[in-house]
């Protein structure tokens, strides 16, 4: 198992998450499986690979903060995997209904200036919660309340709390990511 020291990350509860993420891979033999980690306090998702930091991203999670409840609007915590992908091959900005392509492009705003709606914009992978009592369950289960990361067309708002409770990113950077994991990646939301 590689030191969370060597991964460069000084947050020691990121460093936890990833020693808890390697610990549950190494037990199922899939010990090299890529993993995310999204620290909803520093506003980041962490993407590892071969146990090593590969990239990080800038989000926005919750404005409201994190919690579990149904209809809170409130980020997640605990550990999630990547239960279903979307959008693969879509446009950039390509605005998403019921996990379908509208056929609609949005405005892209790269200004921190918040729009009208929560449009789910160009790919979505939606979670699932692991953790019975904490993300799966009634009524505070993770995929029940549809919690993707995902694209957004409030790209300058990206790095602070502004969601309705999903993981969103830059629309190029959402792209880059859902190339590079796989269905049944781990993701752990911390705080």
């Amino acid at each position: 198992m590689a030191n969370a020291a060597d991964t460069g990350l000084s947050q020691p509860a990121v460093q936890a998450a990833q020693i808890k993420i390697e610990r549950l891979l190494s037990a199922s033999h899939a010990g090299d499986a890529p993993f995310i980690i999204i620290d909803a306090k520093n506003q980041t998702l962490y993407l590892f690979e071969h146990k090593k930091l590969k990239q990080s991203f800038p989000v926005s999670t919750s404005a409201v903060g994190v919690g579990n409840a149904a209809g809170s609007n409130r980020t997640p915590l605990g550990l999630h995997k990547i239960a279903e992908k979307f959008g693969d091959g879509e446009p950039v900005g390509m605005i998403f209904k019921a996990r379908k392509p509208s056929g609609v492009l949005a405005s892209i705003q790269t200004r921190p200036i918040k729009g009208d709606g929560d449009d789910v914009t160009t790919r979505i992978m939606w979670l699932q919660g692991l953790e019975p009592g904490v993300n799966e369950g009634q009524g505070i289960d993770s995929h029940a309340r549809y919690i993707y990361i995902h694209g957004t067309p409030e790209e300058g708002l990206i790095g602070t709390p502004e969601s309705h409770g999903c993981v969103r990113m830059n629309n190029t950077q959402v792209i880059e990511l859902f190339n590079q994991v796989p269905v049944g990646t781990l993701v752990d939301i911390i705080n």
